[in-house]
């Protein structure tokens, strides 16, 4: 019969086998500790085709998302509280590729699968705070256009600076109080030795299932925080958009109402795409032998997403576009944002 002894590294313990249970060792060598990140695909010969559509697809988001920040802030024109919002969500887009991406691309680099656990616990750490932090930020332009369009003659009194700093403010702060809880409860958990994660990132739900101790806690407060800063933010962007759909609809001209949709069919697009891979991923993850079909829905949630935002808000919106004329000039407007702007 097989019997382990248990390494405790700073605030996690993991077990290794042993021919003595009373055996134990203690201690800071978190070099033992080490999670195995197995990626997208095991095969060889697919890994400089994945490290090169990877290392693109961030370049991309990060080059465009850049593009919308610069835009934003050098138009005196985008300084309003939708291209406030916008320039927070890029800078947010970035950080959410960067904190996934460049350690696929050094592991499929170096041909090394391994993530340290404190490298394990801050990627998941800041994975669920610019996650929750995007969502929190789409609901906020939400309600952005919902006044925009339901009471514009109260809109820049409502919509003031310093309301639109505080609930920008607050999402920062309610992301990062979720992600560190989240994060400190992962501490107090026990690991087993078979420590490998068929993901590209440190997933929590997989961490999660990796632990030999009871996750009970952990598995109440993740469910907890997927209902609060998932469900209810998203049925406030339904709520939004019903009230945005019932005023276009009462407007009497095609034109108004052509006119008023556009001003929320880039923020639509954004945030429906958001949560509709938000869903595919949450369905793929409670199907049974579920980790691929997970991985590769994240994918699309974690790196997809984030490129195409930038590129749905140069192609659907005029005064994004006019801002990027100006930011390069006409005659510079070579690169993929070309399409479109003229």
């Amino acid at each position: 019969m097989l019997m382990c002894t248990h390494v405790e590294i700073n605030h996690a313990i993991f077990f290794f086998p042993s021919s003595d249970h009373h055996h134990v060792v203690q201690g800071n060598d978190t070099g033992m500790a080490q999670f195995i990140l197995l990626g997208l695909s095991e095969e060889l010969e697919l890994q400089p085709l994945i490290f090169g559509l990877f290392l693109f697809m961030f370049l991309i988001t990060v080059f465009g998302n850049l593009l919308i920040i610069f835009a934003t802030i050098s138009d005196s024109h985008l300084h309003i509280p939708m291209y406030f919002f916008l320039s927070n969500l890029s800078f947010v887009d970035i950080c959410f590729i960067s904190t996934t991406i460049p350690k696929m691309l050094m592991n499929i680099q170096t041909q090394s699968k391994d993530i340290s656990y404190e490298g394990c616990i801050t990627q998941m750490h800041f994975y669920i705070l610019f996650v929750e932090l995007e969502n929190l930020i789409l609901t906020v332009m939400s309600y952005d256009r919902f006044i925009a369009i339901c009471d514009p003659l109260h809109y820049t009194v409502i919509m003031s600076p310093i309301l639109c700093g505080q609930m920008v403010l607050l999402s920062w702060m309610m992301s990062a109080l979720n992600s560190l809880v989240q994060s400190l409860l992962v501490l107090r958990l026990y690991f087993c030795t078979v420590l490998e994660i068929p993901h590209f990132f440190c997933d929590l739900k997989e961490v999660l299932r990796l632990a030999c101790s009871d996750a009970v806690l952990n598995n109440a407060v993740m469910y907890f925080a997927v209902g609060l800063f998932g469900a209810v933010p998203l049925a406030g962007v339904c709520y939004s958009y019903s009230r945005i759909v019932s005023s276009i609809c009462r407007i009497s001209s095609a034109e108004g109402k052509y006119k008023a949709f556009s001003t929320c069919a880039s923020h639509l697009s954004v945030a429906s795409l958001f949560y509709c891979t938000g869903l595919g991923l949450y369905l793929s993850s409670t199907a049974p032998h579920s980790s691929h079909s997970s991985a590769t829905a994240s994918v699309i949630y974690t790196v997809v997403t984030p490129m195409l935002n930038p590129f749905i808000y140069s192609l659907r919106n005029k005064d994004v576009k006019r801002a990027l004329r100006r930011f390069f000039g006409v005659a510079a407007m070579k690169g993929p944002f070309v399409l479109g702007l003229r």
